[in-house]
């Protein structure tokens, strides 16, 4: 008997042009300034200097309403090579939020608008 997995769900991103501060844990260096997209489980941060996947750091932005503070993890590291990308970015994903926090990103999400779903031409195989 196979038993199926129920699907993922990914969580929805919402489009946020909001000037952050991303710091290092380690040495608290400063690693990247705005807030490119956003969604209740992590944020995509850009422009960013080079950090390691896994690296643990430390997010901070304000959105409409309220300050957001938060412990993430660097989930991954856009490189800006491919098509559509412009510049290096960083996925972070939270770890912790406080209620206040978690309250302020939620009302923020709220305020924005969806991403559209990325082009992935270069994926698709014309059939013939």
């Amino acid at each position: 008997m196979t038993r199926l997995r129920p699907p993922i769900r990914r969580l929805a991103r919402r489009a946020a042009r909001l000037p952050c501060q991303v710091v290092r844990e380690r040495d608290f260096r400063l690693v990247a300034d705005q807030v490119l997209n956003l969604s209740s489980g992590g944020v995509l941060v850009g422009p960013a200097d080079p950090v390691l996947t896994g690296e643990r750091v430390i997010v901070s932005f304000r959105g409409q309403a309220g300050w957001v503070d938060a412990e993430a993890v660097v989930a991954r590291v856009v490189h800006g090579r491919r098509n559509g990308e412009h510049s290096r970015s960083l996925g972070l994903c939270f770890d912790s939020l406080d209620a206040a926090s978690r309250q302020a990103l939620e009302r923020a999400l709220r305020m924005c608008v969806p991403v559209p779903p990325g082009q992935r031409s270069e994926r698709r195989v014309a059939s013939r």
